[in-house]
């Protein structure tokens, strides 16, 4: 019987050894060893014919009757191991051994007692380290070489030390189908051994526990790493491998602007946040590093330098359409013709000659013209209008025509005198403006004349 009982407990871990080997990594396995207890007497049940008679109580009558009732193996007498299959539930397979030598109040020769159990156990508080369970199930028993189907029922505790190591107590009522069966309570008592999921990198952390189960982390961040160990996990940390606070997402801040390294445009220059992180000398928001005048306020349009004005009129270069000649703001910095020059350009105008009945100019008038160029240079965004007139001597056809003429010739005087064509145009009113009685010669010659009026470009 020693020997038998070495051998069984022998199997039995083998057995539950080799199913922790194949465990899934996800699921703990758990073996338990210990001593187990047989009561016959308060079952409730007729003796079994097989069996010397033997008297039996009713159920739970003396239930803790240990010294006249209960048969006990002083060696380890029963493995059993189990998988967990989650939400508190446990499946599983156990063996017992035992000598009956009490069969309720009567005392026989020692009798061999086998039994493998299936087992369904539901843990009542699941995860903490004392455990009230309940179990279910059903098995083969064999008392001698007698063997009988049985369908049990108990209750238990598990009090664990730590993740690995705990005491487990129990009891369950046996129920025999057969006739000849031996109903009866086995009660059992041992030490429990946990084994969880795998813990592939090491970290002590389970794969079912570790959101990082490849890469050795921290309790902390649920198994996760913290390279650069700022306190932040890696995947929470936009700078996993360089140290810095949780405001900047874990990302180091070199020169203490409030702005992170890998955004800041001048990482050793506390600057702008407006400016990816760079200083702003002159305060006129452009970079110093892209500013040509970092110690004197400009326009970024102007690279950060203020806007020249050459000639000083209160117009800048950029808005003036004449820098280097003063003007007025309303006329866009360049000079208005003033009604000085008006006159002037009237006066010189009228003393322009052309051959008689011709629009051809005469020699002694190119002195005026030239005059009248300089003028019009001066005034370099004026449009000027070049009136041709005639008296009413002639036909009004032959009168307009000559006008229009003589406007042209003036004109073309003064484009080859570096006058743009855009800035001139050359009209011809015939005899229709007359300014003298053109019943007189005076008024007649009087009426004989060129006009050029200047058009500023507001006018």
């Amino acid at each position: 019987m020693k020997q038998l009982s070495r051998l069984f407990v022998v199997g039995l871990l083998l057995l539950g050894f080799n199913n922790i080997q194949a465990q899934d990594e996800n699921n703990p396995w758990q073996i338990g060893i210990g001593i187990n207890a047989v009561d016959v007497f308060p079952t409730n049940s007729d003796p079994a014919t097989h069996l010397p008679n033997y008297e039996t109580g009713s159920i739970f009558s003396e239930y803790f009757n240990v010294t006249d009732h209960w048969n006990i193996l002083p060696s380890i007498s029963y493995v059993h191991v189990s998988r967990y299959i989650g939400d508190g539930f446990s499946f599983g397979v156990r063996g017992t051994l035992n000598r009956i030598s009490k069969l309720g109040d009567t005392t026989t020769e020692a009798l061999s007692y086998y039994g493998v159990d299936g087992t369904l156990k539901y843990n009542i508080l699941d995860g903490t380290k004392l455990q009230p369970f309940v179990e279910i199930g059903g098995g083969y028993t064999w008392v001698d070489e007698i063997g009988a189907g049985t369908v049990n029922g108990g209750i238990g505790l598990s009090y664990w030390f730590n993740d690995f190591f705990g005491l487990t107590v129990q009891t369950q009522y046996k129920h025999a189908f057969e006739d000849y069966g031996m109903t009866h309570f086995q009660h059992l008592a041992g030490l429990s051994i946990r084994f969880g999921g795998a813990d592939t990198d090491g970290d002590g952390i389970y794969d079912r526990d570790d959101a990082c189960p490849e890469v050795a982390g921290l309790e902390a961040f649920n198994g996760c790493p913290d390279t650069d160990g700022d306190g932040i996990e890696d995947s929470k940390d936009s700078c996993p491998n360089q140290a810095g606070p949780k405001e900047l997402n874990g990302c180091p801040d070199s020169d203490g602007d409030g702005i992170a390294d890998k955004d800041d445009a001048c990482p050793n220059e506390p600057g702008l946040a407006a400016l990816a992180g760079c200083p702003d000398a002159d305060g006129d928001g452009v970079a110093d590093k892209d500013d040509q005048c970092p110690n004197e306020a400009g326009p970024a349009e102007n690279n950060g330098c203020p806007w020249p004005d050459r000639d000083g009129d209160g117009v800048l270069d950029k808005d003036d359409q004449c820098p280097d000649l003063v003007g007025t703001v309303a006329n866009m910095g360049c000079p208005e013709v003033t009604e000085s020059v008006r006159k002037a350009l009237l006066d010189y105008a009228k003393t322009i000659l052309f051959d008689t009945g011709k629009s051809t100019i005469k020699d002694e008038s190119g002195a005026v013209l030239n005059n009248i160029a300089d003028i019009l240079d001066d005034y370099p965004n004026v449009r000027f209008r070049i009136e041709g007139h005639t008296d009413s001597t002639g036909s009004a056809e032959r009168n307009q025509a000559l006008s229009q003429e003589r406007a042209q010739s003036v004109m073309n005087y003064l484009i080859g005198k570096g006058i743009p064509s855009n800035r001139m145009t050359a009209v011809g009113y015939g005899e229709d403006r007359p300014i003298a009685n053109n019943n007189t010669r005076e008024g007649r010659r009087t009426n004989r004349r060129v006009e050029i009026h200047g058009e500023t470009p507001n006018n």
